[in-house]
């Protein structure tokens, strides 16, 4: 397999070769007290930050528009900001669209692993020859503390039983995918007192296995997550470990734990630059004159300038009417709030409806972000989730071009 221009996989070429990232895969399968999946930090850097989630039509899109812009782009990603394989039919479809295209792209994903023993065929089919998996521990003990909840088939598991799902799906897919001839990364997120020691052993084991190359990584404390005041973990005793697997695997030493939307060099992101709602519109869904119908959104925002709020936090909705690009505000509506936490999520029907209630005369919900059932909730009524972060303005603009796509 040629690494030559794969930055991740290939020292010498992270700062010859460009990569991007495409934010396809919203929805994750596991609940990791070391992550929290914020949108809209763009001047934050860590795995599950990502200021626009995409389609794979407007993945296929920016694609192109960065390929025309970045002589030296190289591989094409999906790293979230969820789970790719959570996300399976969109980030198929993402590829598939760019594969078209007949560019010279290397194409390569991350995952949890959860997932790999159900997609793992599909992905040597669709010539993926190149995967991440993050696998943190091999003792369910261990992963209990690192692992909040997997979901799995409709289920949810917790504590060791969930634990030892994960740990058993991603062994048996590193296996498959090796054995077919894909070069497998393993990620591993070293937190202090808790897998620190275990480390080495998962390392032979990746060793055993087959993979290509495994990357310890530092905890970055996430706000909202559960790990938010554990100490991160200091690059001296990062390398220190990094020294001592050495000696069973290839270790990566330049990772830049890169945002779900990187762009450019694994030393220069350029994801700023490459917003879709600075993509230049074509003349034919600029032009407003034709369009007569006219649009309500509701809004999610903490101040009224971003949308910058989840869907179920929200108490009051921004209410939004026109058409094109041409909105005003017609009202700030109270709202119930959808969910109160996940310890509350399943049993406020009646506060759901209510929250339902309030935006049944609109055609779309523009917001942060948005749960599944909440999105599943909103489709039955016939109005559209769109998850966006940036501007109201922007954002109503990027909505409305959701909404003509569906009609």
């Amino acid at each position: 397999m040629d690494n030559s221009k794969h930055p991740c996989y290939n020292a010498d070429a992270h700062t010859k070769y460009s990569r991007m990232h495409l934010p396809v895969a919203p929805q994750c399968n596991i609940s990791c007290n070391y992550c929290n999946r914020k949108f809209d930090c763009v001047n934050e850097s860590r795995p599950g930050v990502t200021s626009e989630v995409l389609t794979p039509d407007l993945a296929s899109q920016k694609f192109s528009w960065v390929k025309e812009k970045i002589e030296s782009l190289s591989v094409v990603g999906i790293a979230g900001p969820g789970d790719a394989l959570a996300n399976w039919d969109v980030t198929r479809r993402s590829i598939e669209l760019i594969q078209a295209k007949g560019e010279d792209i290397l194409f390569c994903l991350s995952t949890n692993g959860l997932m790999l023993p159900e997609y793992a065929h599909e992905l040597v089919e669709l010539g993926i020859h190149h995967v991440t998996v993050t696998v943190n521990c091999l003792d369910p003990e261990i992963g209990a503390k690192l692992y909040k909840v997997v979901t799995y088939k409709g289920e949810s598991y917790t504590g060791t039983i969930g634990a030892e799902i994960l740990l058993k799906n991603q062994l048996a897919g590193i296996t498959y995918l090796v054995a077919h001839g894909v070069l497998v990364k393993i990620n591993i997120v070293m937190v202090k007192g808790i897998n620190d020691h275990h480390i080495p052993e998962v390392v032979k084991k990746m060793k055993e296995l087959g993979v290509f190359i495994t990357n310890i990584m530092p905890l970055i404390p996430a706000p909202g997550s559960a790990f938010e005041s554990f100490p991160q973990t200091s690059m001296k005793e990062i390398n220190e470990m990094r020294d001592r697997c050495q000696l069973e695997i290839e270790q990566m030493r330049h990772c830049k734990q890169c945002r779900a939307d990187a762009i450019g060099l694994l030393g220069n992101d350029r994801s700023n630059e490459f917003r879709m709602t600075k993509h230049p519109v074509p003349e034919s869904t600029a032009d407003d004159s034709n369009d007569s119908r006219q649009y309500k959104i509701a809004v999610t925002s903490k101040y009224g300038k971003l949308v910058d709020q989840h869907f179920g936090h929200a108490t009051e909705l921004l209410i939004y009417e026109g058409r094109g690009r041409t909105f005003k505000l017609l009202e700030t509506r109270k709202t119930s709030q959808y969910c109160l936490g996940i310890n509350e999520c399943g049993s406020a029907e009646n506060q759901k409806d209510a929250a339902m209630k309030a935006i049944s005369d609109c055609d779309a919900v523009l917001t942060m972000r948005i749960g599944y059932n909440g999105q599943k909730r909103l489709a039955d009524q016939g109005i559209m989730s769109v998850e966006y972060c940036y501007t109201i303005e922007e954002g109503l603009d990027y909505a409305i071009e959701q909404l003509k796509k569906a009609i």
